[in-house]
């Protein structure tokens, strides 16, 4: 019977050999000797991370899910149908998420190909085995736990074979998932975030990285399944105090830290001609900061389009201003305008709230932005809000003011300037207040200590670690983040999707003069997931299935 390989569409084995087992010698390296030494696997290893930042950002669950959040709108211009697409839970195309799909299973695939080849290897020490086994688990356990929230069910395969199969039962599904975070979490060293060797390891997984991520697919897996424990593969399970457990180790034994300013944690505070920054004596921390768990990081050494990794963080590009004149704008930068702000979640946050003024720009502002074109770019959903977060940020050429670039050809010396390349800030993924604020949600026994560090920072005062509470302070702490419609989904509180998004006012390229109203609505008859993109459903020969709510073609954006 022909085997038809779905799930990476193909040509994933013929274009894997290329992308990872690349060597001068390619005709004689293969799976029967490679890999055989440390280093081999080590290559392989860096090869896997190269996927975290591969699908485009229409296609990464974090900005997908702030679009489908009820922080968010579509935004971009008039021939942007994606962004409005998924922001208003409907398709553009029948493919529109092949890409994640594929990027996510490129992922599985070398993760499979790495810990299937070891017999031949000669390792250095059982520690540096255990330390390369343990990132592999957890970024297996990663690529399948984006894949489970993004569309539900899906194949799990776990060997670097061609098959087809149908989709994985949730319960299988997420007792792979744990078993491999477990095998993270026992096998990863227990390094102090300050007794990291950063030039060699800044941006590899930790096993503090695993106990939070492991934290996120509990709370995640039990609270969307309503079921009391996570599965594990070997029929066992991981219960809430196990959980409970590892994330106060997180807390108390990873060195990690809450930044003592919020603000500096973002790359506008590097910019001291900013007003904002120099109004309250703002420093930016960098990249790889103390607060940062997990994050994706982003290279000026090979920044450039001839290879289908993402080398720039194009969350910031694609969040950036449509089409202004950046002198005065200064210093927010160019981009597709897309992921425009809800004012609503800028009017339920209390004012002094210091997140607030760091998270979210006005640009009616003359103190964030000098003036504001209205009709640049066309953009659309304006809100007059965006958020400051991931957004493309500008530097002086010189001491005449006249003109600007991204700031990373100032901190990085890089040459030649490419606004849709230039952004090259980490992007994060766990940071360490995400981690207080899940220990309290699990109920540890410093869980209103955990709470009141994150309120502290921001200037708030002490109030009950009661479930609503801890919703409430996620809500304002991780904004634009790519946690909040997650954790509505987890939470039973969809509702809260189509209420916040009912009625908000936007403006057109006229402004203020013409307002137009826009209401979304969540579909729930798609359980919050995304459509299977068509072309792996003909590959599989119809072994794959459609989702629920996407069937047909009527959900098409018109």
């Amino acid at each position: 019977m022909k085997k038809i390989i779905y799930f990476i569409v193909g040509m994933l084995l013929l274009t894997s050999c290329e992308d990872f087992l690349d060597s001068s010698n390619k005709t004689k390296k293969d799976s029967s000797n490679f890999p055989q030494t440390e280093a081999d696997v080590s290559q392989l290893l860096t090869g896997i991370y190269a996927i975290l930042g591969r699908p485009e950002p229409l296609g990464s669950l974090f900005f997908v899910s702030e679009l489908m959040s009820d922080d968010r709108l579509g935004g971009g211009g008039p021939d942007d149908k994606s962004c409005k697409a998924i922001d208003q839970f409907k398709k553009s195309s029948e493919d529109m998420f092949n890409n994640p799909w594929r990027a996510m299973y490129f992922g599985v695939y070398r993760s499979n190909y790495l810990l299937a080849n070891l017999d031949n290897v000669v390792w250095n020490s059982e520690e540096s085995k255990n330390k390369i086994l343990g990132e592999t688990h957890f970024l297996r356990a990663y690529f399948y736990f984006d894949l489970a929230r993004m569309f539900g069910e899906v194949p799990m395969v776990l060997e670097p074979e061609p098959v087809n199969i149908p989709k994985t039962p949730a319960n299988q599904l997420y007792a792979q998932i744990a078993s491999d975070l477990k095998n993270a979490i026992e096998m990863l060293p227990s390094v102090k975030f300050q007794d990291i060797d950063r030039a060699k390891d800044l941006g590899r997984v930790t096993k503090w990285a695993a106990e939070a991520l492991m934290a996120r697919v509990f709370l995640f897996y039990t609270g969307y399944y309503r079921t009391e424990a996570l599965p594990l593969a070997d029929g066992g399970q991981v219960t809430k105090a196990e959980v409970t457990d590892w994330i106060v180790d997180c807390v108390e034994n990873s060195g990690h830290d809450l930044l003592p300013d919020f603000r500096n944690l973002w790359a506008y505070s590097y910019v001291q001609d900013y007003k904002y920054t120099a109004d309250n004596n703002l420093s930016w921390a960098g990249d790889g900061s103390v607060e940062t768990v997990f994050s994706i990081k982003y290279s000026a050494l090979s920044n450039d389009w001839n290879s289908p990794q993402q080398k720039s963080n194009q969350i910031c590009l694609y969040s950036g201003f449509r089409e202004q004149n950046f002198t005065k704008t200064f210093p927010f930068g160019q981009g597709w305008g897309m992921g425009t702000v809800n004012p609503k979640i800028y009017n339920d946050w209390d004012p002094n709230d210091v997140r607030r003024g760091a998270s979210v720009l006005d640009v009616r502002n003359t103190d964030e932005v000098a003036d504001f074109d209205f009709g640049g770019g066309n953009q659309q959903d304006n809100t007059c809000y965006f958020q400051k977060k991931y957004i493309p940020i500008n530097v002086w050429t010189d001491e005449t003011k006249t003109k600007v670039y991204n700031f990373s050809h100032e901190l990085y010396g890089m040459e030649g300037t490419d606004y849709q390349r230039d952004n090259i800030q980490d992007l994060i993924l766990i940071r360490f207040s995400d981690v207080l604020l899940m220990a309290a949600e699990l109920g540890a026994p410093n869980a209103q200590q955990y709470l009141d560090r994150v309120r502290s920072r921001a200037g708030l005062g002490s109030v009950p670690a009661t479930l609503e509470n801890i919703k409430a302070e996620r809500r304002f702490e991780l904004a634009f983040e790519g946690i909040r419609y997650y954790d509505l989904l987890r939470w039973h509180d969809e509702d809260q999707i189509t209420a916040n998004q009912t009625g908000i006012v936007t403006y057109n390229r006229r402004g203020m003069a013409n307002a137009e109203t826009t209401n979304i609505a969540f579909r729930p008859e798609t359980g919050g997931f995304l459509p299977i993109p068509q072309t792996q459903i003909d590959l599989s020969g119809g072994v794959l299935t459609q989702n629920a709510g996407w069937e047909g073609s009527d959900n098409y954006l018109n």
